[in-house]
C-alpha cells in the first residue's frame, strides 16, 4: 500500500427534506385542516478515527464526499426521515485543516474519537406549523436548510514513543530492522527510505514502544532540500528523539549540528524534546577513533553519547533501555497532569 500523509477533500453535509403542504380529507371528518409533515434532517459528516489504518491514500481516488438529504415531509402530520450520517474513517493521528492550511478544525489522535465536523440542515416546516387561530388553512411549508460546505485538508501524523532523526545513510532504517519487525527498504545510497516507516520493539513482556524512522535531513531541509522537512511532523507526538550518526563518516560534530539546526527551523517543539544521541558503526572504528569522536560529540552537545552497531547488535539492548526509561516518564508525567 503506497503512503499518503497530505489530502485535500471536499465535504458536504446533507440538505434538510422540504415540509409540505398538505389537508386532510376524510368523509366523516367534519373538518378538515393542514396537515403537512416537517421535512427530515439532512445527514452529518463524521470524521471517525481507527486503528487498522495508517496511511490516507483512500483519499487520493474519492476526494468529494456528500451526505444524503433528509426526507420530505407528507400529509397526515408525516415527518420526513431524517438522513444518516456520512462517517469518514480516518488513521488514528490524522489533522484537519481549514483550506487555509493553517486553521486546524480536529485533531483525532486516539482510536476512536469521533466529531461532527459539519451537520445536516434542518427540515423545513410543513404547514400544519402555521396553523393558529385566525389562520385556520395556511398554505406555507418552507423548504429545508442547506447543508454546510467546505474544503478541508486532511494531514496525517503518525502515532509513535519514540522518532529516529539523522542524515542519509546513517543507518536508520537498519537499526529500525534490527529491533522490530519493520522491513524498511535498505541500501548503499541517500534517500533509500522514501516515506516513514513504523516499528514496535519488544524489551520484555510488559514493556514496548513504537518506534518511527523517517526519511533522512540534510542541510536546508527546511527550505525544501532533499525530500525537504514534511516528514518531521510524523515525529512531532514523540515523547524522545534517537538522533542517530554515521560514526565511521566522520564530521561527527558537524552532522549533529546539522540535525538540529534543520529541528529549530523546523520548529513544532522537536528541538526541545528529549534527545538520546548515538554513534553508529562502531565495528567501522577503531577503539580509539571511537573515544575520540563520543569525546567531541559529547563536548558539542553537553549530552551523554552512546555507540552502537545496528547490525551486529552491540549496544542495541542499552539504547533501547534508555529510550523506555523516557517514554516511560512521559507517560507518568501525563498521568500525573
Amino acid at each position: 500500500m503506497k503512503f499518503l500523509d497530505q489530502a485535500k477533500i471536499y465535504l458536504k453535509s446533507g440538505d434538510g427534506g422540504d415540509g409540505v403542504t398538505a389537508f386532510r380529507r376524510e368523509k366523516y371528518v367534519e373538518f378538515g385542516g393542514p396537515d403537512g409533515g416537517d421535512g427530515g434532517r439532512g445527514g452529518d459528516i463524521v470524521f471517525e478515527s481507527v486503528e487498522n489504518l495508517n496511511t490516507l491514500i483512500d483519499f487520493r481516488y474519492t476526494q468529494h464526499f456528500k451526505a444524503r438529504k433528509g426526507g420530505n415531509g407528507a400529509g397526515s402530520d408525516k415527518t420526513g426521515a431524517g438522513a444518516p450520517p456520512l462517517v469518514i474513517k480516518v488513521p488514528v493521528g490524522t489533522q484537519i485543516f481549514d483550506n487555509d492550511h493553517e486553521t486546524m478544525l480536529a485533531d483525532l489522535d486516539k482510536p476512536g474519537m469521533r466529531i461532527v465536523l459539519l451537520k445536516g440542515g434542518d427540515g423545513g416546516f410543513g404547514n400544519a406549523r402555521y396553523k393558529t387561530s385566525t389562520n385556520r388553512a395556511p398554505r406555507r411549508s418552507d423548504k429545508g436548510w442547506p447543508g454546510e460546505e467546505r474544503w478541508v485538508w486532511l494531514r496525517l501524523k503518525l502515532i509513535a514513543d519514540a522518532g529516529l532523526v539523522g542524515l542519509p545513510n546513517a543507518g536508520k532504517s537498519t537499526f529500525l530492522k534490527a529491533v522490530s519487525g519493520a522491513n524498511p527498504k535498505i541500501a548503499d545510497y541517500p534517500f533509500t527510505t522514501l516515506h516513514p516507516q513504523l516499528g514496535v520493539v519488544r524489551l520484555n513482556m510488559s514493556e514496548e514502544f513504537v518506534l518511527a524512522d523517517i526519511p533522512g535531513l540534510i542541510e536546508g531541509a527546511h527550505e525544501g532540500t532533499g525530500l525537504g522537512d514534511r516528514f518531521l511532523g510524523h515525529v512531532e507526538r514523540c515523547a524522545v528523539l534517537l538522533h542517530l550518526i554515521d560514526g565511521a563518516a566522520g564530521g561527527v560534530v558537524d552532522a549533529w549540528r546539522t540535525i538540529r539546526a534543520e529541528l529549530e527551523a523546523y520548529g513544532g517543539g522537536l528541538a526541545e524534546k528529549p534527545e538520546i544521541i548515538v554513534l553508529n558503526k562502531a565495528d567501522a572504528m577503531t577503539s580509539r577513533e571511537l573515544s575520540s569522536r563520543k569525546s567531541a560529540l559529547a563536548k558539542a552537545s553537553g549530552a551523554k553519547v552512546m555507540s552502537i552497531c545496528a547490525v551486529t547488535g552491540e549496544g542495541v539492548k542499552e539504547v533501547l533501555r534508555a529510550l523506555q526509561d523516557v517514554i516511560n516518564e512521559a507517560k507518568a508525567e501525563r498521568v500525573d497532569q
